[in-house]
């Protein structure tokens, strides 16, 4: 059994007119990608990656997401720098500011997804399980066979309703 991806938790919204949970994104698969300006696989492969997922499946079926987790060089990535870069590199999905840790250099979702680095690939099925996370170069055609199978997870596992503890067929 896969576990119930933790909520994001998220200092500000980029690219949204609304902040966004997991919670409002169920019935949907969701791919986060976990990024940071400074980070040469995020800027070569993880973006553009995100990109071509957004534009390969339907907004209905499939929300991408970016998560700026910032765990070094925190001066320099700050939000006016972030907003600047989504600007430049085109990213039209909505992207979450880690939220700061009070005590440490480890953002608190990356903390709670216990994710290694950057670029991370984070994909959460229909009923908000954690079904993918990938540190790394992941490859496209496999990133894309996996969000295929979960698009098309048939209508009655859509029903499934999932929460901290179990989940149970409505």
């Amino acid at each position: 059994m896969f576990p119930i991806a933790p909520e994001l938790q998220v200092a500000a919204w980029l690219n949204t007119a609304r902040p966004l949970s997991l919670q409002q994104l169920r019935g949907k698969v969701v791919v986060i990608y976990a990024f940071q300006m400074l980070c040469p696989g995020c800027v070569s492969h993880g973006i553009p990656q995100a990109r071509t997922i957004r534009a390969a499946f339907e907004e209905k079926d499939v929300a991408v997401l970016g998560l700026h987790s910032v765990f070094e060089h925190h001066a320099v990535m700050n939000r006016d720098a972030l907003e600047a870069f989504v600007h430049e590199y085109r990213i039209g999905f909505p992207v979450a500011i880690d939220q700061p840790a009070a005590h440490g250099p480890i953002p608190l979702t990356m903390e709670a997804y216990q994710l290694r680095g950057t670029p991370t690939l984070i994909i959460i099925d229909r009923q908000g399980r954690l079904r993918l996370s990938h540190f790394g170069r992941a490859e496209d055609m496999q990133v894309g066979a996996l969000i295929g199978q979960l698009v098309a997870e048939s209508a009655a596992a859509q029903q499934v309703q999932c929460d901290d503890t179990a989940c149970s067929i409505r």
